[in-house]
């Protein structure tokens, strides 16, 4: 039997996420993304269409690589104005009863012993369907403004995430034990502090001597999702990532970066299956294929040289409005989104990418293939790309929203249903469910945050005196 293919929806509170030019199409509602009406709508159509999470994507800077100038973003509304996606999510998931929430926060420009708060804040609001997309923010004009001169080397920014995360997860996993929260109305104890621990954490980025502020949380540890596809992100998200967004031109060449994550996952002492591995896809669908091609053609008429040209200047870091059209294009090394350059460059030998081809290609839907056609169609390529590149799922972008997720959810997923690649309904009420099977509301034993599980009892406690808890240490 094949294995099931999980459905996550790819969204972003601004009015252009993807697809650049397009939220001038008249059927874009992208443009309400600062109403909370756009997202509980969203959210409830996307739990009828049985979707595991949406996956909100987030930067911290605005895209000025192109031209060297932030205007070219702020014209095409690329990426630009932008909300913090934390706050919709409360009110989305009070209209929903299943489907998870992914969302973004770059740890660069946080604090551990914050950030754990707000997770688990989220995570006992949504009763467990909250995962974090774990990133370390790829834009200079993020890092200048956020109090640094520029951007931390790009495997250093890495090496500050193992230890940020590390120190979540004592917080998450250690610090309460079970059965710390006793609500004994008669003896007027709420919280039983011999079994809340500080965790005195002193590392090379982050000191951390407290107790966390929240008590344990449905699932403690949020799902754990992670988008490095550099050499140094797969083996940040071997280690560390339950489910790994990666973009793939085609199945072939996606096939090697899902075996070497994989791969890197067993070296890591974890099971090949722990890492859940999605990729971006759009989907233009109709009827038939014909009136899916004439929708297509009516999507790119809208499609923005410009944006698309903004958009990859953020992600690769490189200024491409210095190039000739048909220039082919080299690698260079640079603290950007690495994979985003190595992409049009050195994964697949056999084709040169120009800067002309590179505008069409970004038309719609990012770096990630566009799917055409009737809903047979489309669920035989999604299958395709499922079953050649080794994928769990796809992170399903818009070309117009709501639109191309009403699409699917009304024409693809009925077909992929009738085929048994997508489930009839939820298996599990937490995020991790979705991913690892009902029951499984913890991250497993071979995961790192594991090793926290208990870690603390018989340490030091919140009901030692600060004396006597530095002298037992």
């Amino acid at each position: 039997m094949s294995k099931r293919i999980s459905l996550n929806a790819f969204d972003m509170t601004c009015p252009t996420h993807q697809s650049p030019g397009l939220w001038r199409h008249p059927e874009n509602r992208a443009d309400t993304y600062n109403t909370l009406e756009y997202w509980t709508d969203l959210a409830q159509t996307l739990e009828r269409g049985k979707f595991d999470a949406l996956f909100l994507a987030d930067v911290l800077g605005i895209y000025d690589v192109y031209r060297n100038s932030s205007a070219p973003a702020l014209v095409d509304g690329d990426q630009v104005p932008l909300n913090d996606p934390f706050f919709q999510i409360p009110a989305m998931a009070a209209v929903t009863k299943h489907l998870g929430f992914a969302v973004t926060a770059a740890l660069t420009y946080e604090q551990p012993y914050a950030l754990a708060r707000k997770f688990s804040t989220l995570d006992h609001l949504t009763r467990g369907r909250i995962g974090w997309n774990v990133v370390t923010s790829y834009l200079d004009s993020a890092a200048r403004n956020l109090g640094l001169k520029e951007q931390i080397s790009h495997d250093t920014r890495y090496d500050i995430a193992d230890e940020f995360l590390d120190v979540t997860y004592k917080l998450w996993e250690g610090s309460w034990e079970d059965g710390a929260v006793i609500k004994d109305r008669e003896r007027g104890i709420y919280t039983d502090p011999a079994k809340v621990h500080p965790i005195n954490h002193y590392g090379q980025h982050f000191q951390v001597p407290g107790i966390h502020l929240s008590e344990p949380s449905p699932q403690r540890t949020p799902v754990i999702f992670q988008a490095g596809a550099s050499p140094r992100g797969r083996e940040f998200s071997a280690r560390h990532g339950e489910g790994v967004f990666i973009n793939g031109i085609r199945p072939d060449l996606t096939r090697k970066v899902t075996d070497d994550i994989r791969d890197r996952a067993e070296r890591a002492g974890r099971s090949r299956d722990a890492v859940k591995i999605y990729s971006l896809m759009t989907v233009v669908v109709a009827d038939s294929d014909a009136a899916a091609e004439r929708k297509h053609r009516d999507y790119l008429s809208y499609a923005s040289a410009e944006g698309a040209f903004t958009f990859y200047g953020g992600w690769s870091g490189l200024d491409l409005s210095g190039y000739a059209p048909d220039a082919p294009l080299k690698y260079i090394d640079t603290n950007a989104v690495r994979s985003a350059l190595s992409i049009f460059t050195t994964a697949d030998p056999t084709r040169e990418w120009t800067p002309a081809d590179i505008a069409h290609y970004l038309g719609i839907g990012g770096i990630g293939p566009v799917l055409v056609g009737s809903p047979a169609t489309v669920a035989d390529e999604i299958e395709r790309w499922v079953d050649e590149a080794g994928l769990d799922g796809i992170n399903l972008a818009y070309a117009v929203t709501p639109g191309s997720f009403e699409d699917f959810v009304e024409l693809v997923v009925p077909e992929l249903q009738r085929r048994g690649r997508v489930w009839q309904d939820y298996e599990g009420s937490t995020l991790r469910e979705y991913l690892d099977g009902p029951g499984n509301r913890r991250v497993d034993d071979a995961h790192p945050a594991a090793r926290y599980r208990g870690a603390y009892a018989g340490l030091p406690s919140a009901a030692d005196t600060p004396a006597a808890a530095a002298a037992a240490l």
